[in-house]
């Protein structure tokens, strides 16, 4: 059952594109850049790593983002981008399962979030922060049925 929940800022490292729907899981697969960036400046994660979502087109291009929070705003280079995640209220689930499954789940989120009367911090396809938080290791829970995923999408205050 989703809940509302209060977070603060989180600033972040990550890598940012361009992407149809069908080249999520290419653009995912690039994670391991922003994990060499990280590496190399012994920056270190704070916690799980994200994919953000910041323009929804479903018909066109996603503009997202994937990466890691971390404890403090860095500079960053090329396709690497740094940012803070905005505090305030987010409607908050967590998914249990393929990752396949989470297109249902954010329907779902947001299907709850129109039955709650809660209103999205977003313009049109821009969101101000709409989360898929990936708890799950892949070497430690190999099997993607088994992973957990936190869904966060910023309301407007």
């Amino acid at each position: 059952m989703p809940e509302i929940v209060e977070l603060g800022e989180r600033p972040y490292v990550a890598l940012r594109g361009q992407v149809a729907m069908d080249g999520i899981a290419a653009f995912a697969d690039r994670l391991r850049e922003v994990i060499d960036w990280l590496a190399a400046r012994e920056i270190a994660p704070n916690d799980a790593p994200f994919f953000r979502y910041d323009v929804v087109d479903m018909e066109h291009e996603l503009t997202m983002e994937i990466g890691f929070p971390v404890d403090e705003v860095h500079a960053g280079e090329g396709e690497i981008v740094t940012g803070v995640l905005p505090a305030g209220r987010y409607a908050t689930v967590t998914y249990h399962g393929h990752p396949a499954g989470l297109l249902r789940a954010t329907g779902d989120l947001l299907a709850w979030g129109a039955e709650q009367g809660v209103e999205w911090d977003a313009e049109g396809d821009r969101w101000a922060a709409r989360l898929e938080i990936y708890r799950s290791d892949p070497r430690e829970v190999p099997n993607m049925d088994d992973w957990v995923t936190d869904l966060q999408f910023k309301l407007k205050n």
